[in-house]
């Protein structure tokens, strides 16, 4: 137990479990309560000419379902890096998703998906995508927020190759691309995205945020220390 424990914080050292789990946390609230919120509401449609030109591509399911990859990743390479570079990421995160909850309360947006053809592995996927997640938070898009975050920060990474960040842009680029092609978002929604991304590293950087987690980290170590002379 205690040598699986030691390989564990040597992926994922221990100060990151806070601000990592918060994260993780803070993003299923914001998207699962704004839905349950906005449930009655009138739902806007910001759906362009050129949105409906974007043809329907089921290959990119794949990269849709592969972004999840790069965010695990991602935000295990930010969280690594260094307390500053951890506590930073993940309180601009928090700020974006914010962001993103005012934008789902505020004007909550949907989209007419296409019909699926029948069979194949790839619209069965999509088939499923569909099933799960109703067309509604689209604006701004989680997806692109979450795949651009985690290639910023790779650029505040320097423990890792000028490769790894063409790979996380790369990989972005395609989220990108896959959203719009497999109808889960518009045009609008990428941008969207990724202007709260970079509202949320901005506060970040300028107000000092990753002191929140110092703070919090500062109150736990007390928590354990005190545990340990009871003990």
């Amino acid at each position: 137990m205690i040598i699986m424990k030691e390989k564990f914080n040597k992926i994922l050292p221990r100060y990151t479990y806070i601000p990592l789990l918060t994260v993780l946390l803070f993003n299923t609230l914001v998207y699962n309560a704004s839905k349950l919120i906005t449930n009655n509401l009138f739902h806007y449609n910001f759906s362009s000419f050129l949105d409906s030109k974007v043809p329907l591509i089921p290959f990119f399911v794949l990269i849709y379902l592969l972004a999840y990859v790069q965010w695990i990743v991602g935000y295990i390479v930010i969280a690594r890096e260094s307390k500053e570079v951890c506590y930073r990421y993940c309180s601009a995160d928090l700020i974006a998703k914010l962001l993103c909850l005012l934008c789902f309360l505020i004007i909550p947006t949907t989209m007419v998906r296409p019909e699926l053809s029948n069979g194949g592995l790839l619209n069965s996927l999509l088939g499923i995508i569909y099933m799960l997640d109703a067309p509604v938070n689209l604006f701004p898009s989680i997806h692109c927020l979450e795949s651009w975050m985690v290639f910023r920060g790779s650029l505040k990474c320097h423990k890792v190759s000028n490769s790894y960040r063409i790979i996380m842009l790369i990989t972005a680029i395609l989220v990108f691309l896959s959203t719009i092609f497999v109808h889960q978002h518009i045009i609008i929604d990428i941008f969207g995205g990724i202007i709260v991304c970079e509202i949320g590293i901005w506060f970040a950087y300028h107000f000092n945020t990753a002191k929140l987690f110092f703070s919090l980290e500062k109150i736990f170590n007390k928590d354990d220390h005190h545990g340990k002379k009871k003990k």
